[in-house]
């Protein structure tokens, strides 16, 4: 699908606020609050705006812990095989496939050391992991569960620059 200036403009004022209404981000953007909507609506049905989501902080839901686990793996593991392991660990917020020795890196929020401990055997445990190689997060240097990083490496403005 093609984007023109005002979908990246709409886009822009959902990055910033989510929760605009569609008449708030039409006084944006110059069309009116129905406009909006349907444009919102076809964004959403070609895949571009994936949806909406709350951010929470881990620490309130008591999750205030995390790791950095990098799998390696036997042989010819296909990431659709260690994605469907991963998936059934509610602990793993984040999976992906990555350059280096190790066929995967997973993101785990736990409790507490013991837990992230837990997590870690049970990955280990599935047939095709070889090792595993940790990393625990000390601090967050920046938070986009606050806003202090946004998360897509981009800016609201820059959607807008870079279309032209």
């Amino acid at each position: 699908m093609e984007m023109d200036q005002l979908d990246r403009s709409i886009i822009s004022a959902l990055i910033e606020d989510a929760r605009a209404t569609y008449a708030e981000i039409g006084g944006q953007v110059g069309l009116s609050a129905p406009a909006v909507k349907r444009r919102v609506d076809r964004l959403l049905a070609s895949g571009i705006i994936t949806g909406f989501s709350a951010r929470v902080e881990p620490a309130a839901l008591g999750w205030t812990t995390e790791a950095y686990v990098e799998l390696f793996c036997q042989g010819r593991t296909s990431p659709k095989e260690i994605a469907t392991a991963v998936a059934r660990f509610p602990e793993i917020v984040g999976a992906c496939t990555i350059t280096g020795e190790a066929d995967a890196l997973v993101h785990i929020r736990a409790r507490d050391m013991h837990h992230v401990e837990q997590v870690i055997e049970r990955i280990s445990a599935h047939p095709f992991v070889v090792r595993t190689k940790s990393a625990i997060v000390l601090s967050r240097l920046l938070n986009p569960l606050r806003n202090e990083s946004p998360e897509l490496p981009i800016t609201p403005q820059q959607i807008a620059v870079d279309s032209q």
